[in-house]
């Protein structure tokens, strides 16, 4: 598999860690147990910047883009359906910030508002990154051959630089894991997940 696509490959596999992380988090608070603002805020800080900023950001500017100039339409089609995937994604995300945000106690409201929006993004993520995996990652890799393939993952690598900073990365993987290590994914619900297929070497 090319440089670029794997590289997409492998943020889902992080992005995956840190969803079951947040479903941790989300039983936990709606069984009424310990669930600081401040750890919905880190989930809010690492969906926003590394999911959003980060992996959205290099799809949306650089391999969508590209896939446009190989013929690919971006109102409709697999392209259209994750471009409006993600604009669901920042929602949620946003809402989440939202009520981090706030201060003192969960309210009873407070708690099932973040249980749910939680629970949405999950679900919706799970399934984008499943179908990009398996349908529009496979189409990326049929269309776009050799050098304009080389460049894409060059531009990757200038698009971090210039919209995410140096370091970013690495601060943003910190942050998962800390968060994994704070609640840890269910390893029986990560099993049941779907597989996909060509993700065999980016567990």
């Amino acid at each position: 598999m090319k440089k670029a696509i794997e590289t997409l490959m492998e943020e889902h596999r992080l992005i995956e860690r840190v969803l079951g992380s947040l479903e941790t988090f989300a039983c936990e608070m709606e069984s009424g147990g310990s669930a600081p603002r401040e750890t919905l805020s880190g989930y809010a800080e690492f969906f926003s910047n590394f999911a959003d900023k980060c992996h959205h950001g290099k799809e949306e500017d650089r391999l969508f883009a590209l896939m446009a100039q190989n013929g690919f339409p971006t109102e409709h089609g697999p392209i259209g359906v994750m471009l409006a995937d993600h604009q669901e994604g920042r929602g949620h995300v946003k809402a989440l910030a939202a009520l981090a945000g706030g201060s003192g106690p969960w309210s009873g409201e407070e708690r099932i508002e973040a249980v749910r929006q939680a629970r949405d993004y999950i679900s919706m993520l799970r399934s984008h990154i499943i179908k990009e995996d398996n349908i529009l990652y496979p189409m990326a890799l049929q269309a776009i051959k050799g050098e304009q393939m080389d460049q894409l993952a060059e531009s990757f690598e200038a698009f971090e630089h210039e919209v995410m900073g140096a370091g970013a990365h690495e601060r943003f993987h910190a942050l998962a894991e800390r968060l994994v290590a704070a609640y840890p994914p269910d390893p029986e619900k990560m099993e049941a997940m779907p597989a996909c297929t060509g993700c065999s070497g980016h567990a």
